[in-house]
């Protein structure tokens, strides 16, 4: 397998969410973009995940970084 695709558990270890919380996320569509290649089978690619965290970044608990930039 691939290493660029991980797995939820170190998913989980990157974000320090849990497995059930990463399991919402892909539920309400609102998580990183995640890959179902057989029906029992979740990955993840590590730069969408990081690239997700990085989306994330706030100066305020209002405003997120990019707005302020522009």
């Amino acid at each position: 397998m691939d290493s660029d695709f991980i797995p939820p558990a170190e998913v989980s270890e990157i974000t320090g969410l849990s497995l059930n919380s990463l399991a919402q996320l892909r539920s309400h569509g609102t998580g990183p973009l995640y890959y179902k290649p057989t029906a029992k089978t979740i990955l993840y690619r590590r730069s969408e995940v990081i690239a997700w965290i990085e989306e994330s970044a706030r100066i305020s608990t209002g405003r997120a970084a990019a707005a302020a930039i522009a």
